[in-house]
């Protein structure tokens, strides 16, 4: 299996497949972020270069997925901002007032269901650091979604971050592969991206109830959802941690921000 790289911009009917093939990859609730629908069309009509497959020619099957956005960046751990909405909305703007953008921000990296264990995030990883010097930016930031936070819910995600096996490297998987790949841990963000939705709708996307308001750890939670009942809402803050590549494939040592 030998996968080749397909632009939205070269075949983008092969998206309207995506849903499909990933179904499961990342947890239901995850699907329904507040800024997605103000943002989600434009993604692919403003910059369809910058969304890509891993495709298998041969089988005719989608292998993964890498979807970014050009931003602008001060190179400092402050100038990340509060986390992904704040880096998508921060995108949006910048092509609107037509500045010109420095680095590449990843929305999301994700392998089909089917194809995980096979090291096909390192090379969407690679790919998406391809695009960016390709683009000419200097530098690809990934607000990361550590896979093992879900584990522990109530530990801060600045305390999660840092966290460390006996060999030194980083305790969370994902993390681990970034930084391998030559990624610098420069920031966490309690508040990457909000999801809000009614009380039913939370309860349908996690499979629990929620009788009461209060703060409730769920399944698939990086952090606590706090549910208010008598306004029909529940809140969720997801954490990150911002990954910081070079586009040059030098080693990124960020200094980290409190």
């Amino acid at each position: 299996m030998t996968p080749v790289v397909v632009r939205h911009s070269e075949r983008p009917e092969l998206w309207d497949r995506v849903s499909e093939q990933f179904a499961g990859v990342v947890p239901e609730y995850n699907l329904h972020g507040d800024i997605n629908g103000g943002y989600w069309t434009r993604l692919f009509e403003d910059f369809p270069a910058y969304q890509f497959l891993l495709y298998d020619d041969a089988h005719d099957e989608i292998l993964g997925a890498g979807r970014s956005l050009p931003r602008t960046w001060d190179g400092t751990a402050q100038g990340l901002g509060s986390g992904l909405d704040d880096s998508i909305a921060r995108a949006f703007a910048d092509h609107d007032a037509d500045r010109s953008p420095d680095a590449l921000c990843a929305l999301g990296i994700e392998v089909a269901a089917a194809h995980q264990g096979k090291g096909l995030s390192k090379v969407l990883l690679d790919q998406m650091t391809a695009t960016a010097r390709s683009a000419g930016l200097g530098t690809v930031l990934v607000p990361v979604r550590p896979t093992w936070k879900e584990r522990y819910p109530l530990t801060p995600i600045e305390r999660y971050a840092a966290w460390k096996r006996d060999d030194g490297s980083p305790f969370d998987p994902w993390i681990r592969t970034q930084v391998r790949a030559g990624g610098g841990v420069a920031a966490a963000s309690e508040r990457s991206s909000r999801i809000t939705g009614t009380v039913e709708e939370w309860e349908s996307w996690t499979g629990m109830a929620f009788p009461d308001d209060g703060e409730y750890v769920f399944p698939g939670g990086l952090a606590p959802l706090s549910i208010d009942r008598t306004r029909d809402l529940g809140t969720y803050w997801e954490p990150a941690v911002w990954i910081m590549h070079r586009a040059d494939g030098s080693a990124a040592c960020p200094e980290r921000s409190g």
